[in-house]
């Protein structure tokens, strides 16, 4: 793999345990697992649930650093996000289960004093977050595999 200082790294462990993983980040540790309807435990989201966190926790914290630059009055922020599979809007063939592709519809609710083109503003801001622009554009992930 290539060398980089800057490289963001994360570790990922899954044992005998059907589907529990250990997820580590720094000093940070997590859980990752599968509901019981899929064979899990249920001890953790799953790593869609993780998928949608982190966009959504770019968005509001995006979100939060452009309002608080503009001396905007913010009290509060949420997103909802949800995470399913449909067809395109152009689909040509709509029947092939094959032809649906991943979507997710993310809702801002932000609360304080601010009017409609403030908040058209912050929508076109959401779209800007490191995340956002990271599931939107182009991508490669480089594997290997070792043994040991």
């Amino acid at each position: 793999m290539a060398e980089n200082h800057k490289k963001k790294i994360v570790h990922v462990h899954i044992g005998r345990e059907n589907y529990k993983t250990t997820l580590t980040a720094g000093n940070h540790e997590l859980l990752s697992d599968e509901p019981e309807s899929k064979g899990g435990g249920d001890e953790g989201p799953d790593p869609y649930d993780y998928l949608l966190m982190s966009l959504g926790s770019c968005t509001v914290i995006t979100l939060k650093m452009y309002a608080d630059r503009k001396g905007w009055p913010v009290e509060d922020m949420y997103v909802e996000l949800r995470h399913f599979k449909d067809h395109a809007e152009d689909c040509t063939d709509c029947k092939d289960p094959k032809a649906k592709i991943d979507k997710i519809e993310k809702e801002i609710t932000i609360k304080g004093d601010l009017d409609q083109d403030q908040l058209n503003r912050l929508l076109e801001i959401s779209k800007k977050c490191p995340v956002h622009k990271t599931l939107l554009g182009q991508m490669e992930i480089d594997s290997v595999i070792e043994s040991g």
